[in-house]
């Protein structure tokens, strides 16, 4: 039985009990009372048994809930660290990606820097021989004009071929 209603009951016997005369006192019938108060002692253990399997129950949901609170809470930080490694790693490849097309611009002005060089080289080289090929053909024709102006005699054609020979 309820607890309260057992409460309830013995209320009901105390107050419907003969009150004594200029008292606060009543007289109430033993059987009845100790009756009641069998009951509230069977009643008792009952009502702490379903109050501690309430608790029980309570903590149990308790637990559980912090559980999964804490579970919830590390999944957060996981996804948390996850990302502030994605971002490292990508700002790590964005920094990477511009060493190495600055390394590559290096390597491309290097490379534009030596043809160049070697350009320069070449067209030097190019130039003395032109040089040279144009100082031996404007001596070839001032001896040809000399040859034609005066009559060529076998020293001057000697000559000529000495000068000819060392311009080459």
């Amino acid at each position: 039985m309820d607890i309260l209603h057992l409460i309830d009951r013995l209320e009901s016997l105390v107050t419907e009990s003969f009150h004594l005369p200029f008292t606060s006192n009543v007289i109430v019938q033993e059987d009845a009372f100790l009756d009641i108060i069998d009951q509230m002692r069977i009643s008792i253990p009952e009502e702490v048994k379903l109050a501690k399997r309430t608790e029980a129950e309570r903590d149990r949901t308790l637990l559980q809930a912090q559980e999964e609170a804490n579970r919830l809470l590390e999944m957060a930080r996981e996804k948390a660290k996850s990302m502030a490694n994605d971002h490292e790693l990508v700002i790590y490849a964005q920094e990477r990606a511009q060493e190495i097309e600055a390394d590559a611009h290096r390597q491309a002005e290097e490379i534009v820097a030596e043809a160049d060089e070697y350009i320069i080289d070449q067209l030097s080289e190019l130039e003395e021989q032109l040089m040279k090929t144009l100082t031996t053909v404007r001596n070839g024709l001032r001896q040809v004009r000399e040859t034609q102006t005066r009559p060529a005699d076998k020293e001057d054609v000697a000559e000529q071929k000495e000068v000819l020979e060392e311009e080459r």
